[in-house]
């Protein structure tokens, strides 16, 4: 888990380090900034509902404490869906910018490697698409999430495993791409290697919740992973 932490946090040390990366940074930074303040929003709105449903009503100390935790609850699950959609689309519409920090980031160790030849839309759908299929494994978990709604800490406990998996898969994404790996390459790597993409997408789902960290979460992701898998070739 340490060495998959330690891959985003090399991705933001070289992300912000390195000029030719930051400079990609300043053109996305906008825009992941809007969607950024669109998704709080909505999870604001969610936190609300979610809370209204949870909270107990009750006079006694007792009844309190529960009004406490299950607000506290209901803002892990919400923040939890606003990562995943922040993640999705934020991955999406960056896409192209992206691609040009992988190939930066190759570029910096040594690697060659020319950007993708799919134009700008492309590298959007195509990475709306390979979101699909990580989404839909996402829904078993979402599933037993809410079987459980009423037992609010294992409901948290579900949708945040859930979430950390589909992390596993989105912030990988342009590396696979440009290797050619299929969805169950992907899966299989991730499978054989548990521990250090637990480790990756659980410190990204950290980040995520910290206010100026959350809009570098994508790009360093990019950045720390596309490092990593050149430093296993060497």
């Amino acid at each position: 888990m340490i060495h998959g932490a330690l891959a985003l946090l090399n991705g933001v040390r070289l992300l912000l380090g390195r000029a030719e990366l930051r400079a990609i940074l300043w053109r996305m930074l906008a825009l992941l900034l809007v969607l950024m303040v669109v998704l709080s929003s909505a999870t604001f709105w969610l936190i609300d509902y979610v809370t209204a449903l949870w909270i107990p009503a009750g006079d006694t100390w007792y009844w309190q404490v529960l009004s406490w935790l299950a607000g506290a609850l209901a803002f892990v699950l919400a923040v939890l869906c606003g990562i995943v959609s922040f993640v999705m689309l934020g991955s999406a519409v960056s896409a192209p910018w992206l691609d040009d920090l992988a190939v930066r980031t190759e570029a910096i160790f040594g690697e060659k490697v020319s950007a993708q030849e799919s134009g700008r839309v492309q590298l959007m759908l195509q990475s709306l698409s390979n979101s699909i299929r990580p989404l839909l494994g996402l829904v078993p978990w979402a599933v037993a999430a809410l079987l459980f709604f009423w037992l609010p800490p294992l409901a948290t406990l579900i949708w945040t495993y859930g979430a950390v998996r589909f992390l596993s898969f989105e912030l990988i994404d342009t590396t696979a791409s440009r290797r050619g790996w299929s969805y169950q390459d992907r899966k299989k790597m991730i499978v054989d290697n548990h521990w250090f993409y637990l480790g990756f997408s659980g410190f990204a789902m950290v980040l995520l919740m910290i206010p100026i960290f959350n809009v570098l979460v994508i790009p360093a992701a990019v950045v720390g992973y596309s490092r990593y898998m050149l430093q296993l070739k060497a």
